[in-house]
């Protein structure tokens, strides 16, 4: 599970969250210990940059936030980063510099690495989105099984066992995901690959590759 590795798939210097990720093997063991983290590290965010406001939030001065956006906490919102009208950020939501969270976005016990882009219609929920991943308009995350079986990670003849009913995508730096697209409990894209529109994706989707319908993954040239 090599391509599953946190080394792998992110640049933990774009990322506020380089401490909790260095912790780890796999992505996934952090979902649990993101609320604990953002309360550590949010009172230490230089009241300079950040506001708190209400109860366990804190947004960079120079982040932009619609007056309509609901956040509720734990959060940490970025600077420059931009959470547009109507968006929901349910809570455990770390939102890095330079991201944009669009209208009518929901996000969920989540990591956002700098300039991620989820910017219309997304659900993004128990995941980590490295930097620069952009999800395009209505592309979702689905996070539990229909089963409601605990999730596992599958690669080929290879799984590791989450050990959690709750686990979304986890998407490696520079990733695009095409409009419309599901990404089901448990799926893990490598960097800089390419999933087109309307896809519904399991399992793996190695580094340098573009998933094309049903399953038929190719090597980007």
């Amino acid at each position: 599970m090599e391509e599953c590795k946190i080394k792998n798939l992110y640049n933990l210097e774009e990322t506020i969250a380089k401490n909790l990720l260095e912790e780890a093997t796999y992505p996934w063991e952090v979902l649990s210990k993101i609320e604990e983290y953002i309360l550590k590290i949010g009172e230490e965010l230089s009241k300079e940059d950040y506001n708190k406001v209400g109860e366990n939030v804190w947004i960079a001065k120079s982040a932009k936030v619609a007056p309509t956006a609901y956040i509720n906490g734990p959060a940490i919102i970025g600077e420059n980063a931009e959470v547009r009208h109507c968006a929901f950020i349910r809570g455990n939501a770390i939102v890095g510099n330079n991201a944009v969270v669009g209208n009518s976005t929901e996000l969920k016990n989540v990591i956002l690495f700098n300039n991620v882009q989820v910017p219309h219609y997304n659900y993004v929920g128990d995941s980590i989105l490295g930097y620069k991943a952009h999800m395009g308009a209505g592309s979702i995350t689905s996070n539990v099984k229909s089963d409601k079986k605990l999730v596992v990670i599958k690669n080929g003849d290879e799984m590791v066992e989450t050990g959690r009913k709750k686990v979304g995508a986890m998407i490696g730096d520079n990733v695009e995901v095409g409009c419309g697209s599901v990404l089901n409990p448990g799926t893990v894209i490598g960097r800089d690959s390419n999933i087109y529109p309307l896809s519904s994706v399991r399992g793996v989707v190695k580094a340098h590759s573009i998933y094309k319908k049903d399953g038929n993954i190719v090597d980007k040239v």
